[in-house]
């Protein structure tokens, strides 16, 4: 019986302290009164808004609903949305808020630990920090190597506490929200030479150990990782700065990614956004190839209900329009009539170096560029035997400007295309791609370079880096 009325003791016990389903968070906001405030929270850079609700008389409100919040960090928003104030969302889910705009390091909480833990913390970061800044201050004006050193040895040494002081938090509160945050900002410490067996290391060692390390107690299928400001920055430094700028690296990275998140939906919603806009449009050429990766791994035979048709249109026509030219692969061939009539292709031309050009005679920055890239052909490329391939696009001109453009700048020695629109619509029409597809051609003039096999060295490239890429090529291969 002793043992019955025990186990008894214990479940009313548990289930007096365990929360009901859902949320509610009491908010006193001053002076703000008969005003809506907002509920909003991190979503990497962005603040998206969650919820409002009307402050009364007394400046008090209620966020409430029937689900759980899920955690991370939160905002309570001014009612103009010209400020805010965050708080931390756990396991703790009604609890409540006093607030005073006119001192916001004040806030304080009831029934909400890990609140009342943050703003302690927050409290210790703001006066260490201070205390930092200050030395480091000092030093920028120190008149002697004492004075150095002294502050150096103060700036170490609130340094230390603060990482000790964040230890001690990750230690004892190893559950809590905030423990959550201090793991995230926490970067690999490399261990000192003496620990490698070698009893020394180079730097690629660490890079390498920096590298493998640097996402030590993150999981990815963690919802609480898109709901702070360091997710999306730490993010940005490890493809900026720790993965090897080529196709096949990003490419394997964001796999690596995409496999754990995809187990949690906001998460991977997060990351394909993330990817798709970084690399839709490209800072390097060689990221074609993720951004077709990232098409045809996770959009092609997948739906989402958070993609539009028209999003999922927008990514599907910007793959299409990098799959036939991606840095590396062969450039699509061209056959198209000359200055005769008589069509002659791309692939006629022998040449260990093909510059493409891609223009539009009515085009008045055309106008400019192309007569500039003739005198590079005629004054260097011509000797080294590259050779021009010009197709030229009908828009509102004719035939007859492209070729009186030809004759008035003596372009005689290029191979000289006309696509008319004639010819794009009979190819779109007989369900082929048309050429401004297959070399993405968002502006003119478009510039490609090919080696001898026709394969793309480099694409959409200026006047200046063409001839640049073109002389490095053509030094090395000597």
């Amino acid at each position: 019986m002793k043992r019955i009325a025990l186990i008894a003791a214990l479940l009313t016990s548990s289930l007096a302290f365990a929360q009901p389903p859902g949320h509610e968070i009491s908010v006193s906001f001053r002076p703000f009164k008969n005003e809506y405030i907002f509920l909003g929270h991190y979503e990497g850079k962005q603040l998206p808004i969650v919820d409002s609700a009307l402050l009364d008389d007394r400046g008090e409100t209620v966020f409430k609903g029937p689900k759980s919040l899920a955690g991370g960090v939160y905002l309570i928003g001014y009612p103009n949305k010209k400020g805010y104030f965050e708080f931390l969302v756990g396991k703790d889910q009604r609890f409540s808020i006093k607030a005073d705009s006119s001192n916001l390091d004040n806030v304080s909480f009831k029934n909400s630990p890990e609140n009342d833990l943050f703003k302690s913390y927050r409290h210790y970061m703001a006066v260490n920090g201070k205390k930092i800044d200050s030395a480091r201050k000092l030093l920028s004006s120190a008149k002697t190597a004492k004075d150095s050193s002294t502050l150096n040895k103060t700036i170490t040494k609130a340094n230390e506490e603060i990482k000790d002081y964040r230890s001690n938090i990750i230690k004892k509160y190893p559950d809590a929200t905030l423990t959550f945050l201090l793991k995230l900002l926490q970067e690999p410490e490399i261990p000192p030479a003496s620990q490698h067996p070698a009893g020394k290391y180079d730097s690629l060692y660490a890079y390498q150990y920096f590298k493998s390390h640097f996402w030590d107690g993150i999981n990815f299928y963690d919802d609480r990782l898109i709901r702070t400001p360091i997710f999306e920055v730490k993010l940005d430094k490890y493809f900026e700065q720790l993965v090897y700028p080529n196709a096949d690296s990003v490419n394997k990275e964001i796999d690596w990614m995409l496999g754990y998140a995809s187990v949690a939906p906001e998460n991977e919603k997060f990351l394909l956004l993330k990817f798709v806009n970084r690399y839709i449009a490209m800072k390097y050429m060689w990221e074609d190839a993720v951004f077709v990766h990232l098409y045809e791994k996770y959009f092609a035979q997948k739906t989402y209900p958070w993609l539009t048709d028209k999003g999922m249109k927008t990514i599907q026509d910007r793959a299409y329009n990098l799959m036939a030219n991606i840095l590396g692969n062969p450039a699509p061939d061209i056959d198209l009539p000359d200055t005769t009539g008589t069509n002659i292709t791309l692939y006629r031309l022998t040449s260990p170096y093909t510059v493409v050009l891609i223009w539009d005679p009515t085009c008045s920055h055309c106008k400019e560029i192309v007569p500039k890239v003739d005198s590079l052909y005629k004054s260097k490329w011509k000797t080294e035997g590259v050779r021009v391939f010009a197709m030229a696009k009908e828009t509102d001109g004719n035939r007859n400007d492209w070729m009186n453009f030809i004759r008035q700048h003596h372009l005689e020695e290029w191979a000289n295309v006309y696509y008319s629109k004639t010819d794009e619509k009979a190819r779109i029409e007989s369900g082929v791609p048309g050429y401004s597809q297959l070399y993405d051609v968002l502006t003119f003039p478009t510039l490609y370079l090919l080696d001898k096999d026709k394969r793309i060295i480099a694409k959409k490239l200026s006047f200046d880096q063409i001839n640049d890429v073109l002389e490095e090529k053509i030094k090395n291969h000597q």
